[in-house]
This record gives C-alpha cells, sequence and structure tokens, in this order.
C-alpha cells in the first residue's frame, strides 16, 4: 500500500513551480493537499485572496499528481491541523523556505515523517515562486522608518520638536498589509501611479502623495504622517524634522553609497504576524515631554551614528527609539509580538530591533552584525535593498 503523502499551502498564484513541488512530492506516495482558506489568508498575510478557496482547491484537485485537496479548516501557520486528522498523513513534505521548527515538532508528536524539499524547477523552466510573482507589475517603493516614529503627528511633536529617520527600500519582497511598511500609502500611490513613480523632485512629489492622501474629505477623519510618504518618495536615507506640524520644516538627505551600504549590511527583517484587523495601538497611549524628548534624542543619535559608521552607537540608539515609541504607545507590543522579540533579541548577532509603522505587528526590523551572515543561519530573514537616486 503507497504511504500517504501531505503538503499545505495557498496556492493562491497557482505556477509551475507549485506542479513541480507536487510531482516530487508525490514520488513519496499518493499525495494530499491542504489549502489555506480565504479567511486564514486574510488573518495571516493582512491581503485578501486572489483566487477564492474555492476556485484554488478546484484548480488543485485538477493537477494529475494530486490524489485529493481539502480546503483547512485551521488558522494561522499551522491552519492544516484539522486536514490531517482527516487525511492522516505517513509523510509531511514542506519546501527548504516553508519549513519550521513547528512542523517538525508536530510530525514527531504525530509519528510522520518530515521531508524537506528545495525549490528545483523542471528542467528547461524558470524557476517561479509567489512571491515573486507578486513584485511583477509594480516597483512603487515602500519605507522602513528607522528612528523618531510618531513624531511626524503634532500630538506627539508638539511637546518636542525633533526628527523622523526614514529609507527608502526596492520592493524585492512580498509587501504584506498591515505590518508597518506604508501599504496604505504605498496602494494611495498606486492608484495615481500604478507600476513605478514619475521623474519628478522627490519632496515635491512626497507632498503630492500626503496631500491625494489626506484629502479633506477623507471619511475616518485621520491624518496620516508625512513620514510615510516622505519615506517612499524620498530616495536613499532621510530625515525630516517635525515641530507641531504636519509636514516637516525641512527634509535633510543622504545618498552617499558607503553610508546606504553600510546599512544595508547591518540592517534585515524577519515577518511576524500582520497587525489583528480591529487591533488599536493608539489606546492608553501616555505621551508628555519626558517621553517625546527621548524619542527625538534617540533619533539625533542615530542619525549621528550612522553618518559615523558606529555600529554599537546605532544599535542603541535604534533600540532608544523604539523603546521610547513603546513608553508613548504600549499598545504597539501586544499579542505574539513580545514573543517574536524575545526568540530574536537573544540571537547571536542582533544588536537592536524595532517594529516598523506603528505596531502590532508586522516584522520586526533588526540592526545585526552580519545581515547576509545572519540569513544564512535563518532563511526566514529578508534583506533590504535601499533605494538609490534614479531607480
Amino acid at each position: 500500500m503507497k504511504k500517504k503523502v501531505f503538503v499545505s499551502g495557498c496556492y493562491d498564484l497557482l505556477h509551475s513551480g507549485h506542479v513541480e513541488f507536487f510531482r516530487q512530492a508525490a514520488e513519496y506516495g499518493d499525495l494530499y493537499v491542504g489549502i489555506g482558506s480565504d479567511k486564514t489568508i486574510l488573518g495571516y498575510k493582512g491581503h485578501k485572496t486572489i483566487y477564492s478557496e474555492q476556485e484554488r482547491l478546484f484548480m488543485v484537485k485538477s493537477i494529475r499528481y494530486v490524489k485529493d485537496a481539502f480546503i483547512n479548516k485551521g488558522s494561522g501557520v499551522l491552519d492544516f491541523i484539522p486536514t490531517l486528522d482527516i487525511v492522516n498523513p505517513d509523510i509531511l513534505v514542506v519546501n527548504s523556505d516553508g519549513g519550521s521548527d513547528g512542523k517538525r515538532r508536530l510530525c514527531e508528536e504525530r509519528g510522520m515523517e518530515y521531508i524537506v524539499l528545495d525549490r528545483v524547477p523542471q528542467p528547461g523552466l524558470q524557476a517561479r515562486s509567489s512571491t515573486e510573482l507578486k513584485k511583477v507589475g509594480s516597483r512603487i517603493p515602500t519605507r522602513l522608518d528607522l528612528a523618531g516614529t510618531w513624531i511626524d503627528q503634532p500630538y506627539v511633536s508638539r511637546f518636542h520638536p525633533g526628527w523622523a529617520l526614514t529609507i527608502s527600500l526596492e520592493p524585492d519582497f512580498e509587501i504584506r498589509e498591515r505590518c508597518g511598511l506604508s501599504t496604505s500609502t504605498r496602494n494611495i500611490i498606486r492608484r495615481i501611479w500604478p507600476y513605478q513613480l514619475p521623474n519628478m523632485d522627490p519632496e515635491t512629489l512626497a507632498r503630492l502623495v500626503f496631500c491625494f492622501e489626506n484629502n479633506p474629505e477623507r471619511e475616518d477623519g485621520i491624518i496620516s504622517g508625512a513620514q510615510d510618504a516622505i519615506g517612499i518618495c524620498v530616495p536613499g536615507l532621510a530625515r525630516h524634522y517635525y515641530d507641531n506640524h504636519f509636514w516637516p520644516e525641512r527634509i535633510e538627505t543622504c545618498e552617499d553609497e558607503r553610508v546606504l551600504s553600510w546599512l544595508e549590511s547591518h540592517l534585515c527583517m524577519v515577518p511576524m504576524d500582520p497587525r489583528p484587523q480591529g487591533c488599536s495601538v493608539v489606546e492608553g497611549k501616555d505621551i508628555n515631554e519626558t517621553k517625546v524628548k527621548a524619542l527625538a534624542d534617540a533619533a539625533d543619535r542615530c542619525w549621528d551614528a550612522i553618518m559615523a559608521f558606529d555600529l554599537e552607537g546605532f544599535a542603541a540608539a535604534y533600540r532608544a527609539s523604539f523603546e521610547a515609541q513603546v513608553a508613548m504607545f504600549p499598545e504597539m507590543v501586544q499579542g505574539s509580538v513580545q514573543d517574536y522579540i524575545d526568540k530574536y533579541s537573544v540571537m547571536p548577532g542582533v544588536k537592536a530591533w524595532k517594529m516598523p509603522g506603528a505596531g502590532g505587528g508586522g516584522y520586526l526590523a533588526c540592526v545585526v552584525d552580519d545581515a547576509t551572515a545572519f540569513m544564512a543561519g535563518h532563511p526566514e530573514t529578508i534583506l533590504l535593498k535601499i533605494r538609490r537616486p534614479g531607480m
């Protein structure tokens, strides 16, 4: 009797890489597939699926290597556990970038064999991944805030003025919704320029985006901070000075290749769960002059350390900026966020950490000794590419 083999995934952008993965997995026995539900994908990745769960189920079932397929009834990363109870497989197969200690432990508990397959395309075909396909068609950058987050809101900077530091990032990774990388502003930009930013003065472009996003008839009454538009539109490293106004009094930039390359070698991100729907990080905020001054001082030290290529100073200021944010907005760290911080903060090579944007989930942006070396030991790591002028 053939063994039962099980794989699980979203399969929202079904491509040749998925089919080849199914073919390789089916070599171990009869292949059964668990498919992430629309609800699970929305909750975990923060965006709606392109194809409904019933369409994805139909497509996967139609592949000749698949014995049967099911919509997973669970939630989160291990949403397929209820499907395991139906199939009772002998083997769990994962891709090299889809494995985890949690899945390995699950196999040990259930007496299943755990097999990891490398991503190898069918001979003569191009390697495919859903992440790569999602990049096609839009080169709109995103941004990472390094220090001074929240000071672009007048209700913060009225207590003490200060700088916000941002870097504009090439969109060379899957930019998930509700994860602190300014996807709301980025989506606004894509409504005007779907594929790339226009070739014009970056500060003027940022002001246009800021005004378009914060139109007078915006129903929610919230004014988005200017650091998002500036961080996306202004290439390289930028700092912008806020003093009780929505738009900064001045913007300074650094396009020095040595500085940008140095930052790239010491910054990386690891994915966390997205910020939950309905999460409010401003509830319970506690803002005063002392706390805002601590935020502003940390941003000053962060800029000075970067200009001096001082890694220890950069890490200390980076972490101090995050601590100042959390002191004012304690709900930034909620749910599973602290678990991620506890896990990564003690890893060798990690010097500092923070969450991009308002927090509540998304990514953990870390300062490390060597970003490439850290990724070698932690394949979930995302390396960052800072956008240069003209890109």
